[in-house]
Parts: C-alpha cells; sequence; structure tokens
C-alpha cells in the first residue's frame, strides 16, 4: 500500500514537473518531434501551455489516486480515470487544433 502510494505520487510529480516545464520554458523538445512539426512558430506557446496543462492534470489526478489509495478508499480508480480523462482530452485537442491531427 505505501509502496504503491510511493509510486503513484513519484510518476504523478514527474507528469507535473514535465507539464510545467513544457507550458512554462516551452520545451517542446521533451516530446517526440512528430508531435509538434507542423506547429507554427507563432503557435508554440499556446501549443506548450495546453500540452502542459493536459500533463499536469494527469499527474494530479495520479496523486490524488496515491492518496485514495493510502487511505483505502475504493474510489482510487475515480481519480485516475477522470485525470487521465480530462488530461488527454486537452491534450488530444491542442494535437488536433495545432498539429493537424492525432497521430501526424
Amino acid at each position: 500500500m505505501l509502496i504503491g502510494f510511493l509510486i503513484e505520487l513519484a510518476v504523478g510529480l514527474l507528469c507535473i514537473v514535465q507539464g510545467l516545464l513544457i507550458w512554462k520554458k516551452q520545451k517542446v523538445s521533451l516530446l517526440h518531434d512528430y508531435h509538434y512539426k507542423n506547429v507554427k512558430e507563432e503557435e508554440l506557446p499556446a501549443y506548450a501551455r495546453r500540452i502542459g496543462i493536459g500533463l499536469i492534470v494527469i499527474g494530479v489526478g495520479l496523486c490524488v489516486t496515491g492518496v485514495l489509495n493510502l487511505l483505502e478508499s475504493p474510489l482510487w480508480w475515480l481519480a485516475m480515470l477522470l485525470g487521465f480523462a480530462a488530461g488527454l482530452t486537452v491534450m488530444h485537442r491542442a494535437q488536433k487544433r495545432y498539429n493537424g491531427s492525432w497521430f501526424s
């Protein structure tokens, strides 16, 4: 139980730190280059902001999941589901808007 909490907390914090680096420092190089190759230079700050926020949301969801697991809550999976769903939705919309499609 404690090990699960520590792992979920560590992965969540890693996602949050990466999200902040992408958003605030515009380090899109942390992503694979095909994710941002079609993004126009003037749209890069908006793209980085949205992708960073998506990663932060996923990270917060993982941290909350860890806390709920530590408290032995049967609803731990809900935090993970909501965090991933919300974060991936934000990232998907950014990819579609600024890069043309999710997979290109």
